[in-house]
């Protein structure tokens, strides 16, 4: 008989991975992570992770060469988990640079400054979920909403006295809302073309879990704002500060066109990359135009002409952040940060994600603890918990929002298939938790973007991202109780469902197009 070599893993020289195999470098993983958390605390990310996940890419590799694979097998899979977040990188660099800019250029100090006269304190935690999930819903990015609107938010909470923490949680809350029902999402689009449906059908199907979810987390942030009251910064103190911003920059609403111009270019739906270049770029301009005092301050330099002034000032921005000496502790910390040099910590987070994440695929070891856990369903609900604890584990371990979504989709895509369930449940499924829980988690790319990005640390907003919690929640209470899991409908067939190749082209084939559309 011919043999194929990409039938199985017998086939290619391999041993298929053992259970005990599977779970050994994730089990440890998982167990430094914690034990990093506990001897670090909030400074587990800016090292201890990376050596957490770095030795587990060891580990599995061990175990990886114990089976049969040589090394440059594994080191295929590290390239190919690193390429994915090559995107990611990228835009987390730019972000950078736009912040800096974006504070040089007077375009974060507007919003703090117009902000803090527009909002009600007691109700801005509500106000800043909605108006992220409104904007998220016509862009389709969480991550542009968290990287323009987010940090303009943080910045007006600094200035009423409000929780940073709560602040970023209602950005995430209103940023994954608006990118979850968004036509324009990738994920959006990724999800029902995993599970085999069509787009809006996906889109109707999520609305009961989904809207629910947001109802719930408002009511929750109008409660939080109420009880802060007490804790805000008296209107003498919003009025100084507003003051020290004017003093600082030259104010106007013009300061905002950079703001609308990277929304109007998401609303296009240009690559973000690009996108978010072109609004540093935008931002350095403004600042020479319209903030050249604050430019020459940055450069700190007596010994050249204006002009090279400007250019090294500008220059200084995008790489290493804006720097604020106004003498004020408030209005310091608030403006002194962004620039490429501030993500570098971020990027060697993900970089040591996406090896770990890499070799798991490669080896085959997550897809063998899925084979084990199918073994245990009994029923449809307990087929739909299942599938959201996978995307949960993919996002923890592999540390990819994408792969999370993509591989659970093609691994469960034939067993709903088989028990007539119809493929809107599992493309929700794989919403409710792949796309929902991947701001969650310290080192997944998204939770380390948002937290770079807010300047929160990822376990501090995780109690208040509200809508992201009581999603997965609810999505599993709908499960326990069969609550809207639909059946296949008469003449659609169960047998002969191949698992779609689009899943795996999409990560394997162009990942840097599709982490360019976060």
């Amino acid at each position: 008989m011919q043999q194929h070599p990409d039938n199985s893993a017998e086939d290619s020289g391999y041993r298929p991975p053992s259970l005990l195999d599977a779970l050994i470098p994730i089990v440890l993983v998982i167990a430094m992570l914690v034990l990093a958390v506990v001897l670090f605390g909030a400074d587990a990310s800016w090292g201890p992770n990376q050596v957490a996940l770095l030795s587990g890419a060891m580990i599995a590799g061990l175990i990886g060469l114990k089976n049969g694979y040589r090394w440059s097998d594994i080191e295929e899979g590290i390239n190919k988990g690193i390429q994915i977040s090559l995107g990611a990188i990228l835009i987390l660099l730019a972000v950078g640079a736009m912040i800096g800019t974006w504070i040089l250029g007077g375009t974060v100090p507007a919003m703090i400054y117009y902000g803090l006269d527009v909002i009600a304190p007691q109700y801005f935690y509500a106000s800043a979920c909605l108006l992220c999930a409104l904007v998220a819903l016509s862009v389709g990015s969480s991550w542009t909403v968290a990287g323009t609107i987010g940090i303009g938010l943080i910045g007006i909470a600094d200035g009423l006295g409000l929780s940073e923490a709560i602040t970023a949680g209602a950005v995430i809350s209103g940023a994954y809302f608006g990118d979850k029902l968004s036509p324009l999402s990738d994920t959006t689009n990724l999800a029902p073309a995993a599970a085999g449906t069509t787009l809006f059908a996906h889109i109707r199907h999520m609305l009961w879990t989904t809207v629910p979810s947001i109802l719930l987390a408002l009511a929750g942030f109008l409660w939080l704002g109420h009880d802060s009251v007490s804790s805000l910064q008296t209107p003498e103190q919003v009025a100084n500060l507003r003051a020290q911003l004017g003093e600082q920059f030259n104010i106007g609403l013009h300061l905002l066109i950079p703001l609308l111009v990277l929304l109007v270019m998401a609303v296009r739906q240009m690559p973000a990359f690009p996108a978010i270049f072109i609004g540093a770029a935008l931002g350095a301009v403004f600042a020479v135009i319209f903030q050249p005092q604050a430019v020459v301050g940055l450069a700190s330099v007596t010994d050249m002409s204006t002009a090279m002034a400007l250019l090294k000032g500008v220059w200084m921005s995008m790489f290493d952040g804006y720097v604020s000496h106004s003498g004020d502790e408030v209005i310091d910390s608030l403006l002194s940060k962004g620039g490429m040099s501030s993500m570098l910590n971020t990027v060697w987070l993900i970089l040591s994600a996406m090896t770990f994440g890499g070799v798991i695929e490669r080896l085959g070891l997550l897809e063998r603890l899925v084979q084990s856990l199918l073994g245990a369903t009994r029923n449809a609900g307990s087929l739909v918990i299942t599938t959201l604890g996978t995307c949960l584990a993919s996002n923890v371990v592999t540390g990819d929002q994408y792969i999370s979504v993509i591989l659970p989709g093609r691994m469960y895509r034939a067993e709903f298939r088989r028990r007539r369930l119809a493929p809107v449940n599992l493309s929700r499924a794989l919403e409710d938790s792949g796309t929902i829980t991947s701001p969650l988690i310290p080192w997944n790319s998204c939770g380390a973007y948002m937290a770079a990005t807010l300047g929160v640390a990822t376990l501090s907003y995780l109690p208040f991202a509200l809508f992201n919690l009581i999603n997965l929640a609810l999505a599993v209470a709908y499960a326990m109780v069969g609550f809207k899991l639909e059946r296949l409908e008469e003449g659609e067939g169960a047998e002969g469902v191949e698992p779609t190749p689009l899943a795996e082209s999409l990560v394997l084939d162009t990942p840097h197009e599709t982490s360019e559309s976060r």
